[in-house]
Parts: structure tokens; C-alpha cells; sequence
């Protein structure tokens, strides 16, 4: 099956990170305003193949939201493609980096919700964002139209023992924090300031039993109002600009 890369955000991060992926872009051919003419530029100085499409024609390729561009992946490259990165790579990164910060998802089965995790978690600066091979959403064409480039340049890795990579992380000096409803400290106690890595559960159910009791601080959201929750992908944000502002010390 061939992957692919739509929506213009999506799309000219692609070509900027890994433009040799791309098999053929598809562009719209009647669209000729300013911001399609520089992404079409810029395929162009990629030396990637661009194939001037009708607008059915594209919306004969994917259901998406596609802003007249599709871009086609090289059989074989959707996953470096999309970011993905090893969980040996990913532990390396933890290492190196001074104060990591991590966003653990257990149980985010809607792309949309994936995508949009993934986009916070790139505009906050983590060193990755880690989640299951099972029981969770991939990253697929429509988590990468959501996320708007940052699939492709947030590392993400989906790992096949969620409590075990957790274990590996506190061994690497990563203090594990989850976010509940059912507890009394709330984010903003908690120091987010040390390397650590920050776990939301599925909107239904929140954490696993395992993957709860891994963390070492579990911690609430603060809630003023009638709902009694967040969308996760709110929620992540939150969390990781709580973090990004104690470590920025305002």
C-alpha cells in the first residue's frame, strides 16, 4: 500500500526533511496563489517530481482534507519518513540531552488526537514522544495532516513493552510522571523542571494498571468547571507547557 503525505504543512516539511522519500508530489494544477508556488518551488530546488492534478483527482486519492497536495512515499520509506526513530536511538537521545522531556501516550487510539499530541509535543521542544505498537493509533496520513510537519520532525517511536521502556527511562535517570483526574497533587506541584517524561492515558480510561503504576508521581489537571475532563490532546498540551514554563523559571 502506498503511504501518503497530504496538506501543505505536512507536505513542505517532507520536502524540507527527506525530500529523496517522495516518489511524486501531486499538486493541484489550477492553483496558482502565492503559497502553492513556493512549495512547488521548493519541490522543484529538492529535485522532487512534481505531477499536475485535477481537484478530483485528488480528492480520488485520499478522503483528507488534502489543500491540493499529495505527496506519494518511495515503497519501503514511510517510517523514516514519518520521524520514527528506535527505541535504542530514542534512549540515546535521553542520554544526551540535558534535561529530557518526554511524552508518553497509553491508549490514544484516534489519529487525530495522536497528531495533534504530536504537534504540541513539537512546538514544546521534547526529545520524543513514545507510545505502543498495540492498542494505539499509528501514525498514518491523517495523524500527519494533523500534526501539520511535525510527524516528521518530532522523534516518535512505538515501542512493544510500554512498562518496560518506562523502566529503561528511570534507569536512565527520567523521573516518570502521569496525569489522572482521581488524585489530589496537581500538575502545577510538580516539579517538571529534572528530566522526565510525562504519561496521559486514552480519554475513556485513562492510564493502564501497568502503566500507572510505572509512574513515579501521578499527578491532576486542575479543573474549574462542569466537565469532568480533557481531550487528550489538550491535556498533552497543557502538561508540556507546564513544563516548558518552570523550566524557563516564569
Amino acid at each position: 500500500m502506498t503511504e501518503l503525505v497530504f496538506g501543505y504543512h505536512a507536505t513542505e516539511s517532507l520536502i524540507r526533511q527527506r525530500p529523496g522519500h517522495i516518489q511524486a508530489l501531486m499538486v493541484q494544477a489550477d492553483r496558482n496563489d502565492k503559497r502553492m508556488q513556493a512549495l512547488n518551488d521548493l519541490a522543484q530546488s529538492q529535485g522532487v517530481a512534481i505531477t499536475r492534478c485535477t481537484k478530483s483527482d485528488l480528492d480520488a486519492v485520499t478522503s483528507g482534507r488534502h489543500q491540493g497536495v499529495i505527496a506519494r512515499l518511495q515503497q519501503g520509506a514511510s517510517h523514516e519518513a514519518a520521524g520514527q526513530t528506535s527505541e535504542s536511538d530514542m534512549m540515546a537521545m535521553v542520554v544526551a540531552a540535558e534535561r529530557p522531556l518526554l511524552l508518553i501516550l497509553d491508549g490514544v487510539t484516534d489519529p487525530h488526537n495522536l497528531g495533534a499530541c504530536l504537534r504540541s509535543a513539537d512546538a514544546a521542544g521534547v526529545t520524543a514522544v513514545v507510545f505502543p505498537k498495540d492498542k494505539s493509533a499509528d501514525v498514518n496520513d491523517v495523524a500527519r495532516k494533523v500534526a501539520s510537519g511535525a510527524a516528521e520532525t518530532v522523534p516518535w517511536v512505538r515501542v512493544t513493552n510500554l512498562a518496560r521502556t518506562m523502566e529503561h527511562l528511570k534507569q536512565a535517570g527520567v523521573w516518570i510522571i502521569g496525569a489522572s483526574g482521581e488524585v489530589p497533587e496537581t500538575l502545577h506541584d510538580q516539579d517538571l523542571t529534572v528530566s522526565c517524561a510525562l504519561v496521559l492515558g486514552s480519554e475513556g480510561s485513562g492510564m493502564r494498571r501497568l502503566t500507572r503504576e510505572s509512574c513515579d508521581f501521578v499527578v491532576s489537571l486542575p479543573m474549574a468547571g462542569a466537565v469532568s475532563s480533557l481531550n487528550v490532546s489538550v491535556a498533552a498540551g497543557i502538561c508540556l507547557f507546564e513544563a516548558v514554563r518552570q523550566r524557563r523559571g516564569t
